[in-house]
């Protein structure tokens, strides 16, 4: 490999974030070239330096990983992306690999695994834990098995009412939302009331929980006071 791999990596907990990152530059032929603590990080420094390989975690403030994704291979296809992330969630994988992400990789994986999945994502093979290669082939077996009632409801929302979704999740205010998404507070509004519409949920404090609930925030990722 004459030209070093440059990988972005993406995680809003520093010290994954920084162990990751001294492992993969200690790798003859590996470059780190960024590192984003957000989902929409993520997808502004992707476009900036054009990575080979971006490292993602699911959840992440700002835009989860699933989001960001979808938003960095609709726009550098050429990228490959990687998940590293404590969720095996069927729903996850399912709408990842058909994203066309290039491996799927859960946080008790060995370093190697990490450094073996970049080689082969930059070889274009697809490299899955043991743990989510089960859960593909069990789905395989029993394809009517497939996804809980709140994944469900959540592939029903658009991409911008997810982006909102996440955002309420998280503690947002209104006005800091349609700031954020460069959009008026009316337009907020009215994605909210379609997002509680769709997810049959009347309060967000329930909203909250059901994000939780799909592993797209955690309780550190909830702003105090929600």
């Amino acid at each position: 490999m004459n030209e070093s791999v440059r990988i972005l990596i993406a995680d809003d907990h520093t010290i994954v974030r920084q162990g990751l990152a001294r492992l993969l530059e200690e790798q003859p032929g590996f470059r780190v070239v960024g590192e984003a603590t957000n989902g929409q990080t993520a997808v502004d420094q992707s476009l900036e330096l054009k990575p080979d390989i971006v490292i993602l975690d699911i959840a992440m403030p700002r835009m989860n990983g699933i989001e960001a994704a979808k938003k960095i291979r609709k726009q550098l296809p050429k990228t490959k992306i990687l998940i590293l992330s404590m969720y095996s969630h069927e729903h996850y994988i399912h709408e990842l690999i058909e994203t066309g992400v290039s491996g799927y990789l859960l946080k008790d994986a060995s370093g190697r695994d990490i450094i073996n999945a970049i080689h082969s994502a930059m070889k274009n093979e697809t490299f899955l834990s043991p743990v989510i290669s089960k859960v593909l082939m069990e789905n395989y077996r029993s394809p009517g098995r497939m996804g809980s009632s709140v994944a469900e409801k959540y592939k029903e929302l658009s991409n911008r009412e997810r982006e909102v979704f996440q955002l309420i999740a998280e503690g947002h205010p209104t006005r800091e939302i349609a700031d954020l998404l460069c959009v008026s507070i009316s337009t907020i509004k009215s994605h909210r009331a379609k997002i509680m519409e769709k997810l049959n949920i009347d309060s967000p404090v329930k909203l909250i929980h059901f994000a939780i609930q799909l592993g797209l925030v955690d309780s550190g990722m909830i702003k105090p006071g929600n």
